[in-house]
């Protein structure tokens, strides 16, 4: 048996071998992005490119997962990719430290990947990089709002013209139809966020929702990637 053995008994072996050969760039590396990059890896997806500007902060200790004490101080691209390649040591996998944004874009050619996961927190690079991927024709998943929530149930798929509740999610809907966008496959939270508890303005965070839209956002690439139905 090998690792993918169980995988294998699940998806099938032309299944697992369209993992293997898939192409998958992830943007932002957070309590979303990291786990979804792990699922990838744990799923067999063969070929990753991770994204991120920022270095490991003992702040993210709460919620993500290339978060240890050991990689506090690294940069979170170049963290992921020793997890990942700890995982899967076949994998080929590139680690890029940058933000995405305008200076940036032209640096990816996401005509060269099979699936595109937006796990970024900025608005306007969000915005750039769905406008991107949607010109080159390259499926995309965007995750919506994971702070200031508590309940990691709530998280589903759904295209954004479908979505409620979550503010971000509210601002992509505005943003995309100005932009003649019409669809765009999301992950996002229908629970109302609460209130930080110290009146402060940026999100509050725990370390079981975060992970959970990540997983959910994995889901759904491998599920797309090997041509199975949604439940």
């Amino acid at each position: 048996m090998d690792m993918f053995d169980r995988t294998r008994r699940l998806i099938g072996a032309e299944a697992l071998e369209r993992l293997r050969k898939a192409r998958v760039i992830i943007f932002g590396l957070g309590g979303v992005g990291g786990s979804a990059a792990e699922a990838l890896v744990r799923a067999g997806v063969g070929r990753l490119t991770f994204v991120d500007a920022d270095c490991v902060d003992a702040t993210n200790l709460n919620r993500q997962i290339v978060a240890t004490q050991d990689t506090v101080g690294m940069p979170k691209a170049e963290a992921m990719r020793a997890r990942a390649l700890a995982i899967f040591p076949e994998a080929q996998i590139e680690a890029v430290r940058a933000f995405y944004d305008a200076h940036t874009a032209d640096r990816f050619d996401l005509r060269a990947y099979d699936y595109v996961a937006d796990a970024i927190d900025s608005v306007s690079a969000k915005l750039l990089l769905i406008e991107r991927a949607t010109a080159a024709g390259t499926p995309i998943i965007s995750a919506m709002g994971a702070g200031n929530k508590l309940d990691p149930s709530r998280f589903r798929v759904a295209d954004i013209y479908a979505t409620s509740i979550c503010p971000l999610a509210r601002v992509m809907r505005r943003e995309l139809k100005k932009r003649g966008i019409a669809r765009l496959k999301t992950v996002y939270s229908d629970e109302e966020p609460l209130p930080p508890q110290d009146g402060e303005r940026s999100p509050a965070s725990i370390s079981f929702v975060p992970p959970a839209a990540g997983l959910v956002l994995a889901g759904a690439i491998v599920r797309d990637l090997i041509g199975a139905a949604a439940p």
